[in-house]
């Protein structure tokens, strides 16, 4: 299998292409030039394709040929930074290829996920703040999400809960909807989101879903578990 990382060069995106070489996979990677450095540990084991994740030429080059592109979604910026790198693959990939894209557990798919009074002024402030000062659109990701959802390709989203660092634990579990207990915990080692997120490549079940994970061994995760007789089955 051949796959595009788009995003490489971030935390998220090193543990993806890890993943994937891993796995056999032939790597290609879309990073800014100025972060091309930080994917030294992997040099001739992937092709880097320099410039921004936004750059269409930039992605229409990377993504020839792929089986699967994997897509750090980032709001950066007021200049629709994420809306842009997500409408590039979506025009550039193969009609077949599964795409999968990252983003936070803000975005809904269906209307129906639950949020805290917590969370949703969590929300609020933070994207107030960060469109204040020009570095961070919120609403950005929620239109590129939108744009994902709308096409017609094999696309998956996955909505990360809050990461941290660490050994792994193990594929995530996930539920549809925010508010369900299992995702209670609200924790994800960030080694596992990507782990999550290259294991979608292969799981046709998640073709048009927008699973929300948390950790397998978080108390939520492990809760649900006992309750279900041991099974870490995702919700409906």
């Amino acid at each position: 299998m051949k796959v595009c990382i788009v995003g490489a060069s971030g935390k998220l995106g090193r543990y993806m292409v890890q993943h994937a070489l891993d796995r056999g996979y032939e790597v290609v990677g879309v990073c800014r030039e100025r972060s091309v450095g930080k994917l030294d540990p992997f040099k001739g084991r992937i092709t880097i394709f320099p410039g921004a994740t936004n750059n269409r030429e930039v992605v229409r080059q990377a993504v020839a040929g792929c089986d699967g592109v994997l897509t750090v979604l980032v709001p950066w910026g007021v200049q629709q930074y994420s809306t842009g790198t997500a409408q590039a693959v979506l025009d550039s990939a193969r009609p077949e290829a599964r795409l999968i894209f990252s983003c936070g557990w803000h975005i809904t798919l269906d209307g129906r996920d639950v949020y805290s009074r917590g969370f949703r002024a969590l929300v609020k402030v933070f994207g107030w703040f960060a469109r204040f000062a020009r570095f961070a659109d919120l609403d950005d990701q929620v239109e590129a999400c939108r744009r994902v959802f709308a096409s017609r390709t094999r696309w998956t989203v996955v909505r990360g809960s809050d990461l941290e660092e660490g050994e792994s634990e193990g594929l995530p579990v996930w539920s549809r909807h925010i508010g369900d207990p299992i995702l209670q915990s609200n924790k994800t080692r960030r080694v596992d989101f990507a782990l999550f997120m290259v294991e979608a490549l292969v799981n046709d079940e998640l073709v048009h879903e927008a699973p929300a994970i948390v950790g397998r061994r978080t108390p939520s995760a492990r809760a649900h578990a006992a309750d279900s007789g041991g099974s870490l089955q995702p919700l409906a």
